[in-house]
């Protein structure tokens, strides 16, 4: 597409010539009609560490207005600590669920400090972490050790963790959300967990 801002640089591969990640998300960013399309983009690229957030608004406010709302709006998801299309979708399910907004990506810490781990989404007073398992994530064996670790350390500190996958969320919203509220019903009834919890910088 034609531009009067060319690239500061440019890369070749054979008769292919590209451009820098950051360059090229902005770029297909403007041109994608669909927000889920660009959501992908932009959360694929800070997940696989291509580029930083920095990177994207510097490069968003570098371009200019034209074709950078929905880009825009990808970007204040990240800030908000959605780092995931599956993570923004779990949060738009929340949103208008009547549910707490919890707060997302939160990085929890035990009384002495400790960091226990990082959860995708958590209520404070009850004490209930929810985690959203996408198999796109989870693949190897090691993975998924991880994951039950992680999943075992959370109970071990008092933790009420949930765990759900994209297509719950996608198919079977209202049941995710039952069980959800039925974990905080049970978390504020108990005394608060000595946690302290501390959101991930975008």
């Amino acid at each position: 597409h034609r531009t009067r801002r060319m690239p500061e640089r440019c890369f070749t591969n054979g008769a292919i010539a590209y451009v820098k990640p950051v360059r090229a998300v902005a770029d297909a960013a403007r041109i994608l009609t669909r927000f889920d399309d660009i959501r992908a983009v932009v959360s694929e690229a800070l997940l696989r560490k291509m580029c930083t957030l920095d990177d994207l608004t510097e490069e968003l406010s570098a371009g200019g207005i034209p074709g950078s709302g929905l880009f825009r709006e990808a970007l204040a998801e990240v800030r908000d600590g959605i780092r995931s299309v599956a993570e923004a979708e779990f949060r738009l399910l929340l949103r208008g669920s009547g549910l707490p907004v919890p707060m997302f990506n939160a990085q929890l810490y035990d009384a002495a400090g400790t960091f226990i781990a990082m959860v995708d989404a958590w209520w404070q007073r009850a004490g209930v972490a929810a985690e959203v398992d996408s198999r796109a994530y989870h693949l190897s064996a090691d993975d998924q050790d991880y994951t039950n670790e992680r999943h075992a350390e959370l109970a071990a500190h008092g933790i009420l963790p949930l765990h759900f996958a994209p297509k719950a969320i996608r198919k079977t919203g209202p049941v995710v959300i039952g069980k959800i509220e039925r974990a905080i019903g049970k978390g504020l009834a108990r005394p608060p967990l000595p946690i302290t919890a501390v959101p991930l910088a975008a």
